[in-house]
């Protein structure tokens, strides 16, 4: 059937016509889709209530996230207890109670090669007001047994729980975990009983795996940086070798060897728990060939002699100090632009667009709490920052952090909360709960209020592309993910910066995200005729100790704004020693010259209006069919 125009129709209604007809209007099946609106971007939104409060959260399907609490006194009942656990669903906004069976208090948590998440010591059981129980073999009120190893399958069917699985060989309080090359698990550091910082009557300077690989070996910088080697900050690193922070010393871990080389002394501020800055390792990229630079922003500069709980601790000055370490390249901090001001307990989130973004935490104080004259309530902070801040790595210096636009939450995130990426690019916040049980009338209380804070490109249109794997093994041959005019924003010349994103979300609790990570797979394009492009993109690289196997996120990135992530398995699915394949060459870069020259001709007008069409796909589909 022919086209048939009318002099009466404008050009703004031909190119509505052809997109409809051509297929740019409503996305394929197999590909991401478009999130739903928010009311405002740079800004929160509440969006549920968390059952149990969010001290611990991690995303575990595409559609679910997974809190996880102290043992106390929540109004939610499950098996005859108080519900210290729960799912939260991304799409109903919707949360069930769960039962984590263990006092899970100051836990760590990972997950493993098959995709199986491990939550990992805690407190000893406990009675009302976090008093230790009279049987450590549970028993009224709450029948919550010492603290050991939990394991939860994630699932999208509301039937999945938690499971015990065999303790470990100590006692762990204040643990940190890290997923391993082959899918297994280091813990390390900790303590017995628990406090505001270690001592040397129940510290537990060691380090052990899951699965076991036998009885856990000691660690030098974990001896030696008493009171403050709580939640020892771990990364591995692209060599294969364990960065760790505990104190105000720096090592690099060699695991096979059990050998600790010194690098230099943390600079400024204190930044492990409870001093509890945000840190981060920033995007593996082939622009930095995958070498692996670890931020750390705030803190506090107490001295070692200082961590007591006999003096004023909820006034003190937290720092504004960021600083970065290379340690595959060089044992040397190097000074970043200072916050804008002093933040202790802020979180730093990565951000499928390169950035990071810093929220929660408090201006003065530290974590933890107690019971003195001089905390507020029972909280060693004050003063709670409610504004995030977004951090741009590829921005001038001086000019990385911005508030730019940024709108304030109105509910402080103290100690004990958390936040996490979700799939759609919108970050998940829950918690804060500086009492030693639940307490919803006390200054800073039990907080249940879940929030959605929503960056910058959150209303973009997304693109939706289409060829994306499920799996990605470690070297391999490409895979070619296709794109749009409207994914490309209406010009081709968009697929030159686009780019894939791997992402892991890691295990969000007292200010770290244990696991995660940004990995850029290598890629080269291809722009078609017809205005659509193709992106030619490696496997992940073939080094596992890049981005360790496991669950993952997948982002298309165009012109700043991502896609919807789908969930990926990186390697195998199973705990073992990966496979390293060959990197197969990718296509030379290139943009069909026809197509090059036709986009010169095309008025800028049309090219917004191809743009703006591209903004609304359920109206437009609504609108083809009048056509």
């Amino acid at each position: 059937m022919p086209l048939l125009i009318s002099p009466k129709q404008t050009i703004s209604e031909l190119v509505l016509y052809l997109l409809c007809a051509v297929g740019y209007v409503r996305a394929a099946s197999n590909a991401p889709g478009q999130p739903k609106q928010a009311v405002t971007v740079n800004a929160f939104e509440l969006v549920g209530n968390s059952i149990a409060s969010g001290q611990q959260v991690f995303l575990g399907t595409e559609d679910k996230v997974y809190i996880v609490d102290k043992t106390e006194n929540n109004p939610t009942q499950i098996n005859g207890h108080p519900a210290w656990a729960a799912e939260w669903s991304a799409s109903s906004e919707q949360t069930r109670p769960m039962d984590v069976i263990t006092n899970s208090f100051c836990a760590g948590g990972s997950v493993l090669g098959n995709g199986t998440w491990l939550n990992v010591g805690g407190n000893q059981a406990v009675t009302y007001g976090g008093d230790a129980a009279p049987s450590q073999l549970g028993g009224a009120p709450y029948d919550d047994p010492d603290g050991g190893q939990s394991m939860l399958n994630p699932c999208d069917g509301g039937n999945c729980d938690w499971f015990l699985t065999a303790p470990m060989t100590t006692r762990r309080w204040y643990p940190t975990l890290e997923t391993l090359q082959d899918g297994s698990v280091i813990i390390a550091g900790g303590c017995m009983f628990g406090g505001y910082v270690n001592d040397a009557a129940q510290n537990n300077p060691t380090y052990e795996f899951f699965p076991s690989r036998g009885q856990p070996v000691l660690s030098p910088i974990l001896q030696n940086t008493l009171p403050i080697n709580l939640y020892p900050l771990l990364w591995l690193l692209p060599s294969g070798k364990l960065f760790v922070q505990s104190g105000w010393k720096t090592v690099l871990l060699d695991m096979n060897q059990n050998i600790e080389t010194p690098l230099q002394d943390m600079p400024d501020a204190v930044r492990v728990y409870p001093a509890s800055a945000g840190s981060t390792m920033l995007p593996l990229t082939p622009d930095n060939n995958y070498t692996a630079s670890i931020m750390f922003c705030g803190g506090s500069n107490i001295s070692t002699a200082q961590w007591t709980q006999n003096w004023d601790i909820p006034h003190w000055p937290a720092s504004s100090s960021c600083v970065q370490i290379t340690p595959d390249q060089s044992p040397n901090y190097v000074e970043l632009d200072a916050l804008p001001d002093g933040r202790t307990m802020g979180n730093l989130i990565l951000l499928p667009d390169g950035r990071v973004l810093c929220l929660n935490g408090a201006k003065t104080g530290t974590a933890g709490y107690g019971n003195t004259t001089f905390t507020i309530g029972q909280s060693y902070a004050n003063q709670p920052q409610l504004t995030p801040l977004v951090y741009d790595p590829k921005a001038p210096a001086t000019k990385r952090w911005s508030l730019d636009g940024l709108s304030s939450s109105t509910i402080p995130r103290m100690y004990h909360s958390a936040a996490t990426l979700l799939p759609d690019g919108s970050v998940f916040v829950a918690g804060s709960n500086p009492n030693s049980d639940a307490n919803t009338t006390a200054p800073y209380p039990t907080e249940y209020r879940i929030e959605q804070f929503y960056p910058s490109y959150y209303n973009q249109r997304r693109p939706e592309p289409q060829g994306l794997p499920n799996q990605l093994s470690y070297g391999g041959s490409y895979f070619n993910v296709s794109l749009t005019l409207a994914d490309l924003f209406g010009n081709v010349d968009s697929i030159q910066t686009a780019n894939v994103i791997v992402m892991r979300t890691g295990f969000s609790t007292h200010t770290m995200n244990m696991g995660m990570r940004s990995v850029q797979l290598q890629s080269s394009y291809t722009g078609n005729s017809d205005g659509s492009a193709v992106l030619h993109v490696n496997q992940l690289p073939p080094n596992a100790a890049i981005m360790p196997p496991g669950p993952a996120l997948l982002f298309v990135v165009v012109n700043g704004t991502p896609s919807v992530g789908i969930q990926v398995m990186c390697g195998s699915g199973n705990i073992e020693k990966q496979s390293m394949m060959p990197v197969q060459n990718l296509p030379t870069s290139n943009i069909n010259s026809q197509q090059a020259t036709g986009q010169k001709q095309i008025s800028a007008k049309l090219a917004r209006l191809v743009f703006a069409v591209s903004l609304h796909n359920t109206l437009l589909s609504t609108i083809c069919m009048t056509f």
